[in-house]
C-alpha cells in the first residue's frame, strides 16, 4: 500500500511539474481524476491479490475502493484548500494559476488522503467478512 501511495504521489507531482496537466477548465481536473482513479484501482487490486480473494472478492474490493475514494476525495480537496490557505495567507489568485510547490503539495496531499480513504473503506469491509 505504501508503495502505491508513493508511486501515485510521484506520478501526480511529475505530471504537474512537467506541464502534462493542462490548465484548461476541464482537461486539468480530468487528468488529475484519471491518476487518482488508476491509483485507487491499484489499491483495490493489491488488497484483493494479497488476501487471495475469489472473483467476487476482487469485484467487491475494486468497487469498495472506488466508492471509498469517491466519498473521501471532496473532503480531501477541502482539507488541502485549507492547508494551502494557511500556508499562503495573502494568495489572491487560484491555486492552479499560482502553480509551484504549493500546487504540488496540494496535489500530493489530496492523493494521499484519497488513497487513505480508499484503504479505510476496504478495512471497514474486511471487518464484516
Amino acid at each position: 500500500m505504501i508503495y502505491i501511495v508513493l508511486i501515485a504521489v510521484i506520478a501526480i507531482v511529475l505530471l504537474q511539474s512537467s506541464g502534462a496537466i493542462p490548465q484548461s477548465s476541464v482537461g486539468g481536473p480530468i487528468a488529475i481524476a484519471l491518476v487518482v482513479f488508476a491509483a485507487t484501482l491499484a489499491v483495490g487490486i493489491h488488497e484483493a491479490w494479497t488476501n487471495g480473494r475469489g472473483v467476487l472478492g476482487w469485484i467487491v474490493n475494486i468497487v469498495v475502493a472506488l466508492v471509498g475514494a469517491f466519498l473521501v476525495a471532496p473532503l480531501a480537496g477541502m482539507v488541502m484548500v485549507l492547508v494551502v490557505a494557511l500556508l499562503n495567507p495573502g494568495g489572491g489568485s487560484s491555486l492552479a494559476a499560482m502553480g509551484g510547490p504549493l500546487l504540488d503539495l496540494a496535489l500530493a496531499g489530496h492523493m494521499v488522503l484519497t488513497l487513505l480513504g480508499s484503504w479505510a473503506a476496504l478495512q471497514l469491509v474486511n471487518r464484516w467478512r
